[in-house]
């Protein structure tokens, strides 16, 4: 018996140590889509204030605690169990729901919703860890950052206190007295959106047809150009005749351009997008069919170095105009091994126009020696440099209204 005694006092000592640790634990602040209960601390004329403990306090409409008749059964001080179906983003209070029936209705048609993949519309709450918290008809939901948005979702709280349309793609049952686990996602809807978008505009899409779209996204090759729920692509030699460093040199993302479609072809996988080409190069007139009458043979221009090679150097004239100084015309008579011996990238040169093939696009030219200036300048005339233009030479009269004949 003795023995028993001690067995009695060391329970009830240990069942004392425990009550004063759980005592001296705070309590967890209560999530969207449990239960709880609470005392009532107030009474309004819409509302109810409950104390929920842990710091955390809810409101319940007073229609929730009323009778059939609308007389209210509940009072000051009174304790209830209800369901925290939100957060009231003015006060910070919890939502109460104190009819079971509604409640249970809430989760018959979120079941529904997910067995049949109806898309239902809820509020985002927070930023959690992966990704957003969600109130779904009173309960709470999870949505991973990778389904919020098609593309990377750099600042999910950019979305705190939006209400969006939802596909619920997980509904498990939780345990007792808690909401069921929701996992929901936005990208699904958006995707299926897109492809109904993208079969449209395909039907209205031909080689040939100029259309307009917005850049979305650029890359060291091209920009990828929305056609309108379909994407096309750019390719930096598609964007214009001139040379480019990068797409960034003549496009922004969100910038509206007219391209031609140069071809349409079916994607890699089954069910793909098609892939579809574009050009904004095939809008423009093609300088190589005034090249003869802007750099006539004989005629002298400035233009910039763009290429150097061991065989010579190459001349931007105008954007898609390029010529070639031969490594042997660039030595002044002097032999030379590489071009970078006389010439450097980026530099600006004069040179004359030794021969022109159209056809070939190709454009032979020599580094302008001093003789060939003055035997242009003689040729014709003594220009003044800030109002005359040779009429009839193009580029060439852009070099007299740079150039004065020595007296």
């Amino acid at each position: 018996m003795v023995r028993d005694n001690d067995d009695s006092e060391d329970f009830a000592a240990a069942l004392a140590e425990f009550e004063q640790e759980q005592a001296a634990t705070p309590r967890r602040e209560p999530r969207i889509g449990e239960k709880a209960s609470g005392k009532i601390v107030a009474i309004g004329d819409e509302v109810a204030f409950v104390d929920l403990g842990a710091k955390a306090e809810g409101m319940v409409q007073l229609t929730e605690l009323c009778d059939e008749d609308g007389k209210l059964e509940a009072a000051v001080g009174d304790t209830i169990e209800a369901l925290i179906a939100a957060t009231d983003p003015e006060t910070g209070c919890f939502v109460l729901r104190a009819k079971p029936g509604r409640a249970e209705a809430a989760h018959s048609e979120l079941r529904q919703a997910w067995e049949h993949r109806i898309p239902v519309e809820a509020m985002v709450h927070a930023v959690i860890k992966g990704g957003v918290e969600v109130e779904v008809a009173g309960f709470r939901g999870f949505c991973p950052i990778s389904q919020l948005e098609m593309r990377y979702v750099d600042d999910p709280a950019e979305y705190v206190g939006r209400r969006l349309t939802f596909r619920i793609t997980r509904f498990e049952e939780a345990g007792r007295g808690r909401g069921p686990n929701i996992v929901l996602s936005r990208r699904v809807l958006l995707e299926e959106e897109a492809k109904v978008r993208a079969a449209e505009t395909l039907a209205r899409l031909e080689v040939g047809k100029v259309v307009q779209g917005t850049v979305t996204s650029l890359t060291n090759y091209g920009a990828f150009v929305d056609l309108g729920g379909l994407e096309g692509l750019l390719h930096i030699s598609e964007m214009g005749h001139g040379r480019l460093e990068h797409p960034s040199d003549v496009l922004a993302v969100g910038q509206l351009v007219d391209v031609q479609i140069t071809s349409i072809e079916p994607g890699k996988e089954p069910g793909s997008p098609a892939r579809i080409s574009l050009s904004r190069r095939a809008l423009e007139q093609d300088p190589w069919d005034l090249v003869a009458t802007h750099f006539p043979e004989g005629s002298m221009v400035e233009g910039r170095v763009v290429r150097v090679k061991q065989f010579g150097a190459f001349v931007e004239l105008e954007p898609g105009i390029d010529g070639l100084i031969h490594v042997s015309e660039l030595g002044a008579g002097r032999r030379i091994q590489h071009a970078r011996e006389v010439v450097k990238l980026g530099e600006t040169v004069r040179v004359k126009v030794l021969k022109i093939d159209a056809e070939k696009r190709r454009i032979s030219l020599s580094r302008a020696a001093p003789e060939d200036e003055a035997e242009a300048s003689a040729a014709y005339g003594n220009y003044d440099q800030n109002t005359v233009e040779a009429p009839g030479f193009g580029a060439m009269g852009h070099y007299f209204k740079s150039a004065k004949k020595k007296r």
